[in-house]
């Protein structure tokens, strides 16, 4: 996956609506200039081009509105006008730079910076949510279960959420990122996965280290694999690479491969973009196919076992991958009820099973995400357990029933129903 904006153009819009809160200059200082109230300008005027807005007489009023009250908790700082300017306020996105944000927040929110600030969730604020009875509620207004159930619970259960109201977080005017690639056979690549354990949810605050391990079909692989990882650090180049090649060594990180860049600068480059500009020119992949499955891992996978693992990725009929993100940190400290995503201390790093193909292989579509099931079980005894954990954002369909007869074994009882029902059973 590529990271972290969650819609094109977040950060110019919320750069201007920051702007728009900081109109009073201080004692002596010459008048800032009024901020764009425009939608289009607001993103011209931030150097995104190449964007359409809905011109439907339906839907265009509600995207209008949305944005025009779209609120954001700006921290206190001395110079409001230095927020512009350095754009040092940022949002925790996720690790795909195509997120909706209604079912990204409803899902907790995982991203690069939550490692730091929390997830998307944890920085929600307020909201504005429109029930089945037509009554848009607020949080003074909505029960208080209501308020925590939607921020992290799942979309799409409790009703329509019209408007946020976020917390913007700070990050520094220049962090540091990085995307490399190790290749090499299946035993090499499982040392490197194995001592990835030890470093990426156990590194300061500021580190983010993914790793993604990507196999090709069985008769092309070689038995080799490819493994990438993805950083961003909330410090100067010079000190990442001091942490990294000592708490990390075998990967051999040279100072060439790391990059100062700004935040925003970093969702392009993470996204697969030449700037930010392009940030509202992407376009989906059309005419491919992927099956998705979800784990969490408590505690380290010897490293033996990660050498199966590794060779059971090359015997895959088709190309895919394993991404591991990384917890800990600030994920390890927020209690686990504080919104409804109880992976929080205890939990190492998360798990994202993939396999793809082309339309094509349309006709094979049930063999590969047959042997991800397989993969999927095989990796039982090392993942969590009673109940094996899965992170609600990656939408697996083979997970969940709503059938209460089934799920009780025959009988339903308000026992029964109150047991499923309970946070954490």
């Amino acid at each position: 996956m590529a990271i972290h904006t969650i819609v094109a153009a977040t950060a110019a819009l919320a750069l201007c609506l920051v702007a728009t809160s900081a109109t009073t200059p201080a004692a002596g200082a010459h008048p800032l200039p009024s901020p764009p109230h425009d939608i289009a300008a607001c993103l011209v005027s931030n150097g995104v081009k190449n964007f359409s807005l809905p011109s439907s007489p339906s839907f265009s009023p509600l995207l209008h509105s949305s944005l025009r009250y779209l609120r954001f908790d700006v921290p206190t700082v001395g110079k409001p006008s230095a927020i512009i300017i350095q754009a040092t306020l940022a949002f925790p996105g996720g690790t795909c730079s195509t997120l909706g944000l209604g079912g990204f927040v409803s899902g907790g929110g995982f991203g690069l910076l939550s490692r730091k600030h929390g997830l998307a969730a944890d920085n929600v604020l307020d909201e504005t949510l429109v029930d089945a009875g037509g009554r848009a509620l607020t949080r003074a207004t909505m029960d208080a279960d209501v308020f925590w159930a939607i921020r992290g619970g799942g979309g799409g259960s409790w009703g329509v959420v019209y408007s946020w109201k976020l917390r913007l977080v700070h990050v520094p005017a220049t962090i540091t990122v990085f995307g490399i690639e190790r290749r090499g056979p299946a035993d090499l690549i499982a040392g490197l996965i194995h001592k990835w354990q030890y470093v990426g949810p156990h590194l300061p605050d500021e580190f983010y280290i993914s790793t993604r391990i990507y196999f090709k079909p069985k008769p092309t692989n070689g038995g080799n694999l490819t493994m990438s990882f993805t950083g961003q650090v909330l410090v100067p180049k010079h000190l990442a690479l001091s942490v990294l090649n000592k708490a990390y060594p075998e990967l051999r990180l040279a100072e060439s491969e790391l990059a100062e860049v700004s935040w925003v600068e970093s969702t392009a480059k993470f996204a697969g973009l030449y700037s930010v500009a392009d940030l509202t020119s992407r376009q989906i992949g059309v005419g491919e196919y992927a099956k998705r499955k979800s784990d969490y891992v408590q505690a380290p996978i010897s490293k033996p076992d990660m050498v199966k693992i590794a060779r059971y990725m090359t015997a895959a009929p088709t190309e895919g991958s394993i991404q591991l993100n990384p917890y800990g940190a600030a994920m390890a400290r927020i209690g686990s009820g504080e919104v409804p995503f109880p992976h929080r201390a205890g939990f190492l790093y998360s798990v994202q099973y993939a396999v793809d193909w082309k339309a094509a292989e349309n006709g094979r579509a049930g063999e590969f995400m047959g042997w991800l099931r397989e993969f999927y079980a095989f990796m039982a005894p090392y993942v969590s357990k009673n109940p094996r954990g899965a992170y609600v954002n990656y939408v697996d369909l083979d997970l969940g029933t709503n059938n209460w007869t089934d799920a009780t074994g025959g009988e339903v009882s308000a026992n029964a129903v109150s047991h499923a029902a309970s946070w954490g059973q």
